[in-house]
């Protein structure tokens, strides 16, 4: 039995530290990002090519060339939905790319940081731990230290208590008798500090969670996300851009489950 632990622990960790470097296109052909020899290479266009010539032109042309250059999401929100997602569904293959990326597209180290606390909570505290073994390496690569990420105690952003109130009146009613622990943790945890953390904006942290729900999923928490969201900011236009961007990030299927739930959500809002 002992044996069969350690061995089952060995296993966890090495599939947990293996894990693919960015190299896709013009920021490996300029050196611009240093792969750790801790880490695995990605695959060149010439490798993905070698298994998928159709994948890999699809990459460059409809992913990078296309995708990432349309106007409703600048290239900052679209890395925040994208490493949103890959945290969501636990790909961490392809994390050292995106989060290089982003923090190239001008999303700062203390708002990665706060994407990946985030999510513990949303995707499932495994699901962040193996996004935290990934960015650790690329901000070590990169010379980002603790001076640039958030504390773990800070003042907090002030509660909108009208919202506030409702949302935990709706949810004792609904939930209270079935599970009290987690209406407690919803309100204490979530609400009255998670979502006050000030190094991500309101905006940000509804565009985090809508990204990862939708990537899920999870399409029965998306009404009442998608509308916080849109009242922290996000516009119907940068709304729809997130599910086509999704489209590629998390299938297709995930995205036309959510389509339902997102047009209700549209029309049901004051014009």
């Amino acid at each position: 039995m002992i044996g069969r632990l350690v061995s089952q622990s060995i296993l966890f960790f090495s599939i947990l530290f293996i894990s693919m470097a960015p190299s896709y296109g013009e920021a490996q052909q300029t050196g611009g990002i240093q792969v750790s020899k801790t880490i695995q290479a990605a695959p060149t266009p010439e490798d993905i090519g070698a298994v998928s010539p159709a994948l890999e032109q699809y990459t460059q042309h409809r992913l990078f060339g296309d995708l990432w250059k349309r106007p409703d999401l600048s290239p900052r929100d679209r890395s925040i939905v994208t490493l949103a997602a890959l945290i969501a569904r636990n790909q961490t293959v392809q994390m050292p790319f995106y989060v290089n990326l982003a923090l190239d597209n001008g999303v700062k180290p203390a708002e990665i940081s706060e994407i990946i606390t985030h999510l513990a909570f949303y995707s499932g505290w495994s699901n962040a731990m193996s996004a935290v073994v990934i960015t650790k390496e690329v901000f070590h690569q990169r010379g980002i230290g603790a001076d640039q990420l958030p504390k773990s105690s800070v003042e907090l952003l002030p509660l909108i208590e009208a919202a506030e109130k409702q949302r935990a009146a709706n949810v004792e009613q609904n939930f209270g008798g079935v599970a009290p622990g987690v209406v407690q943790y919803t309100t204490d945890v979530l609400f009255h500090d998670l979502w006050l953390r000030p190094a991500l904006a309101p905006r940000d942290r509804s565009l985090v969670t809508v990204s990862a729900l939708i990537a899920s999923g999870q399409v029965a928490q998306v009404p009442y996300h998608l509308n916080r969201a849109m009242d922290n900011g996000l516009t119907q236009r940068q709304a729809s851009e997130v599910l086509t961007h999704l489209a590629f990030y998390a299938g297709w299927p995930n995205v036309f489950s959510a389509l339902p739930v997102a047009k209700e959500v549209f029309e049901k809002r004051p014009k």
